[in-house]
This record gives C-alpha cells, structure tokens and sequence, in this order.
C-alpha cells in the first residue's frame, strides 16, 4: 500500500465498514476488480477527518458505516466496461431502476475518473449507537436515483432530519457533500488532488500487485471484471 493510505479502521478504532465493491451486494451484482479484501482504505488525512466525524456523530448518538473510500481506478475501469455489458436485470431495480447503465455516467452517479481514486472520498451513512441498526436516510448505497439528491422530496421527516445530521456532521469535519448522493463525501483539502492510484486492496500478506499510481491523463489496463 502506498505509504501516505492506510486501513481506515487502523486509524479510527470503533468504525463500522462493509467494503460494498468487496462483495456481491453493489450494483454490478459481483466482486470489483482491485477489491481483493473486505477492508476500507484512505489517505491518513482523510482517516483524521473521519476521526473527527466519528466524535460528531457520537455526540448526537450515532456512529459511522463506512462503504467504501480508497477505489482503485481499475475498479473504475471495471465500472466502465459493466456499463457497455448487456441489461440482464439482476441489480437493477434496486440500484439503478428508472435509468440504464449508460446513463448512469452522464447523470454523475459513476464517473470515468472518480474521486475515489484518489483516496480522499468516503461513501458512508449513519447508525444508532443504541440499537446498533442503520439510521433511515430514504434510500441505500448506489440507489442511483433522484431520490439520492440530497434536496430530494418525498422522503420522510426523519430520512430529511437523519440526511441533514450527516451532512452537518461531515462539513463541520472538513467535507465537502456531493449533490447527486446523500452518502458521498470528498475531504476538501485532500492530500492529492490531481493523481488517480490504482494499487488493489488486500490485507497484509496477501498476494498483490506493486503499488502504483494513475496520472489524471493516462488509462489504466483493462482487466475483465472480477479478474
């Protein structure tokens, strides 16, 4: 891993996480290419910053779920050729139900260059500290959706309420909201703005590439998805 990331949960003891792209739960219905561990991973900046949203969060009586941060651009890139594959149905209805795949990059819910990958950005939500379940926010992880956009209607009081906590929470710790998703966040001084990394994800120990880093103007190889 690169020296300037680390495993978040390192960094900030008592974070909750489940790495969505790790699994089988995210919107292409498998494993993401360069997710090879169930960890989440970030600049050290960003694991400050979040340190200090957790301490927010618990002095309203949540905690933090994290769902991922650290995305390496082959994973992007994974996105990419998904996006160009044939609909067969199986996420559709609850990650992307009102658009196809395409436009899910022409409407910003994936981009081509995401943010991720340069290791300042979390996608996250609230839980309740006393019963440990997830805080209603009126809809999950990639609901790629208005219903997303944070100045959405039709949500309820509480969802509204429970979106404006986090949102509240995360500026006051140095983020900025992402309008299309109520769960994106970008740290606004992030450490590298301008490099898109793509070394993978894996435990100590693990077999693994060399680190490496993605210059904004470069493409990175194509591998096929959950390869």
């Amino acid at each position: 891993m690169n020296g300037d990331f680390a495993f978040v949960d390192e960094l900030v003891p008592g974070i909750r996480w489940d790495a969505k792209y790790a699994t089988w739960d995210n919107f292409t219905g498998k494993p993401v290419d360069g997710y090879l561990a169930n960890r989440i991973v970030g600049t050290k900046a960003l694991c400050a910053a979040l340190g200090r949203a957790e301490e927010g969060a618990e002095s309203l009586g949540f905690g933090l779920l994290l769902w991922d941060g650290y995305r390496p651009q082959r994973a992007v890139d994974c996105f990419l050729r998904w996006s160009r594959q044939p609909e067969d149905g199986l996420t559709k209805a609850r990650h992307y139900p009102n658009i196809g795949r395409a436009e899910m990059f022409d409407r910003g819910y994936v981009a081509v260059r995401s943010g991720h990958s340069r290791g300042s950005t979390v996608d996250l939500t609230l839980y309740h500290l006393t019963t440990g379940e997830l805080a209603a926010m009126g809809g999950g992880h990639d609901l790629m959706d208005a219903v997303s956009h944070h100045d959405a209607p039709g949500i309820s009081r509480v969802e509204a309420s429970n979106r404006r906590h986090l949102r509240s929470i995360m500026d006051a710790s140095g983020f900025d909201s992402y309008d299309c998703e109520w769960w994106h966040y970008t740290l606004r001084d992030e450490p590298h703005p301008d490099t898109y990394f793509d070394f993978p994800i894996a435990c100590p120990g693990e077999r693994a590439e060399l680190p490496a880093r993605v210059a904004a103007e470069s493409t990175s190889a194509a591998v096929p998805c959950g390869g």
